[in-house]
């Protein structure tokens, strides 16, 4: 199965040696996103909703760029530092996949990268043509 990388400067880069995202036969593999501004490079951490909402645009826009979309998504994680912000995080998330409802793994993890108090990565379908 042929695939190729992604690279948008319409969400944040990787901080690391992987791809923002790869698009392998008809699934988008995204890595995860965490709420950097991709227009200023800052972390947007003043609080779970505003976090969270910096996450799915980033996802949004990586997804467009791949050929997707974010109501294409099949399977989304999200990583919390703190499951106390789920339910201010998950009314966020609503505003996204009110109709789509993809299937969904949420957990708590001890740390994310750059202080990030939330993360999240997917799968999603290409658009069809």
């Amino acid at each position: 199965m042929e695939f190729r990388h992604v690279s948008t400067d319409k969400a944040p880069a990787a901080i690391g040696p992987y791809s923002q995202a790869v698009v392998a036969g008809d699934f988008v593999f995204c890595s995860g996103q965490i709420p950097i501004n991709p227009v200023t490079g800052e972390m947007v951490n003043k609080g779970i909703a505003e976090a969270t909402e910096q996450v799915l645009k980033n996802l949004t826009a990586l997804l467009e760029d791949s050929g997707s979309s974010i109501g294409n998504i099949v399977k989304i994680t999200v990583y919390l530092t703190d499951m106390n912000n789920f339910k201010e995080m998950n009314d966020v998330y609503e505003k996204y996949f009110a109709s789509s409802k993809p299937a969904r793994v949420c957990v708590e993890v001890s740390g994310l990268p750059k202080g990030s108090i939330v993360e999240a990565d997917a799968i999603a379908i290409l658009n069809r043509a």
